[in-house]
């Protein structure tokens, strides 16, 4: 009687092949000549091998891939995850799992030999800077018991005695610490303005430049400029591979995955919004900067990726007659998309311009 086969298939990679129940994830990889770091020969002891699984209906590669289609967690891969902090949830030790059924397996970033160098290209243009985000320097007016009033209030009154701007509104994020900024200032805080309407961002005494994003979510790359928004100078140039690959190479397979996993959305949403992070932290650390230094993000992208960015069902783009939900621009708040960023941050999406042609096409 022959023996048990399962399929499995790669991600980013896309290399599959057919192996017998109880082989190795790792030497599976090895067979295939799929990119996985391993350096202390498969005994659990480097882990750099981890792997995840991911799971769902893939129709392209006619698999129903499940975590149960590996072997159980076993002892090895529990004392390694204890004295390891950096081994995240779903995640598995290549060398001890075993296929025991049709897996798509998805090797991460930092799991792979030879991670993959995004560069895109950005031709120079001469233009007048003119970001919607400016920065106004204060004093605030001291709390007094015999003038009881909010340090709001007071906030909004010294910009306009100062700067002539009236009718703003404050979010919400910038009220959790205005108080620790203004005292911490000594009454002297740096405010920032969206559009002359909104308070988005108060920092301590007085503070030169704030930072911007411009980032292109593309099906297969994500590619972001932090720029200072003062100057308009690019301070760092980064890009990764699109996560949501592990869903599928191209855009139809991952709106027929959409279709296919009743979760489908909600989990390419996060895998795209956990990538753009991923950047972000990068792009801060060779910048030299804080993350809630950066106060405006802009995002552009296809109309598969622009809905699946804002959680949006992309199926209806899978059919005709591809209706978008919106192709307007929209205006909204970092904390509404999950960026990690300053929490009062705008994010300003790009209008999509039909149901294949997107704000990339024209960005």
């Amino acid at each position: 009687m022959s023996e048990k086969q399962a399929k499995i298939v790669f991600t980013p990679s896309g290399k599959r092949g057919t192996f017998a129940y109880g082989t190795s994830v790792l030497d599976a990889a090895r067979s295939l000549g799929v990119d996985v770091d391993s350096v202390c020969g498969g005994r659990a002891m480097c882990g750099r091998c981890q792997i995840v699984c991911a799971e769902g209906e893939f129709a392209k590669h006619a698999i129903s891939s499940k975590a149960d289609h590996l072997s159980p967690v076993g002892e090895v891969e529990i004392r390694y995850a204890e004295r390891r902090r950096n081994f995240k949830a779903g995640r598995r030790l290549s060398c001890q799992a075993k296929i025991v059924g049709d897996v798509v397996i998805d090797v991460p970033a930092e799991s792979q030999m030879h991670r993959q160098v995004v560069r895109k290209g950005a031709e120079h243009r001469d233009i007048t800077l003119d970001t919607g985000v400016h920065l106004f320097f204060v004093e605030v007016a001291e709390a007094d018991m015999y003038e009881p009033s909010g340090d709001v209030q007071r906030l909004l009154s010294a910009l306009e005695s100062e700067w002539g701007l009236t009718n703003l509104k404050c979010d919400w994020p910038v009220l959790q610490g205005l108080q620790v900024a203004l005292r911490k200032g000594k009454w002297q805080v740096t405010v920032a303005v969206y559009k002359e309407k909104w308070v988005i961002a108060v920092w301590p005494g007085f503070k030169r430049d704030a930072f911007g994003l411009a980032i292109d979510i593309g099906s297969t790359t994500i590619a972001a400029n932090l720029i200072n928004l003062t100057n308009g100078e690019v301070i760092a140039t980064d890009g990764i591979m699109n996560p949501q690959i592990r869903f599928g190479e191209d855009l139809m397979s991952r709106v027929s995955y959409v279709m296919m996993n009743p979760e489908g959305a909600v989990e390419l949403t996060n895998t795209v919004r956990e990538g753009i992070n991923q950047l972000i932290a990068t792009l801060v650390l060779a910048g030299g900067i804080e993350a809630n230094e950066i106060i405006d993000v802009t995002i552009a992208g296809n109309p598969i990726m622009h809905h699946l960015f804002l959680g949006i069902s992309p199926v209806e783009l899978g059919m005709a007659p591809f209706a978008l939900v919106t192709d307007a621009a929209l205006d909204l708040r970092a904390t509404d998309v999950g960026l990690e960023v300053n929490s009062g941050a705008t994010v300003y999406v790009l209008p999509c311009i039909a149901g294949h042609v997107g704000a990339d096409a024209a960005a």
